[in-house]
């Protein structure tokens, strides 16, 4: 099994990590490092020294798709936790370069509507998640089902049988209604004055 259902009830999905996670990252930053002539002792220092950070990357790192959120959570030093309400996720964009690709790792990144994330366009990305195809696909069919309970909540099949809907609030329509009607009384003083 590719993710393991957590003990909190709210909780459908903790996503599992592949351990091939490390030499991707390991690999990666040795390369980088390597591309450039002053970063050549760094990478040095890095291959004896990167294993044990990269681990610690790994053991911080967690995402957890809830029944109305997606949380993760990453970070050494400067640790990070992002909570991102289901209904404002657009997509999760899979991404996989020839490095990844090596490794049999893929990514996604979180899109979000109305999301402030700069000029990489994604809220937050993650490499590594065990059957990433497959998580993503359920945190989409989360999505659809927490959208679709929400419209049913908000437009009732028979009037009235809204969950806790006061006797006396007015129903759309009639505020509607309301709205057109003066709307047309506006348009009508209008033209009048234009006359």
């Amino acid at each position: 099994m590719t993710h393991q259902r957590s003990r909190d009830p709210d909780t459908l999905w903790d996503a599992t990590f592949d351990p091939k996670v490390k030499p991707y990252y390991l690999w990666v930053t040795t390369i980088i490092l390597c591309l450039t002539v002053v970063g050549i002792p760094i990478a040095i220092l890095y291959v004896l020294f990167g294993s044990w950070i990269i681990q610690r990357h790994i053991d911080n790192l967690a995402c957890t798709l809830t029944t109305r959120t997606l949380e993760i959570r990453k970070g050494i030093w400067n640790k990070s936790e992002s909570t991102i309400p289901l209904e404002k996720i657009t997509d999760l964009q899979m991404f996989q370069g020839p490095i990844m690709r090596h490794f049999g790792l893929r990514g996604f990144k979180v899109e979000t509507a109305g999301q402030s994330a700069g000029p990489s366009g994604s809220l937050v990305n993650i490499i590594g998640i065990v059957d990433a195809v497959d998580f993503r696909k359920r945190v989409l069919d989360q999505r659809d089902a927490l959208a679709e309970r929400q419209y049913n909540r908000s437009h009732p099949s028979e009037p009235g049988s809204a969950p806790n809907q006061p006797e006396s609030a007015p129903s759309t329509l009639a505020i509607l209604t309301e709205i057109r009607d003066s709307l047309t009384r506006i348009e009508s003083t209008l033209r009048k004055d234009e006359s």
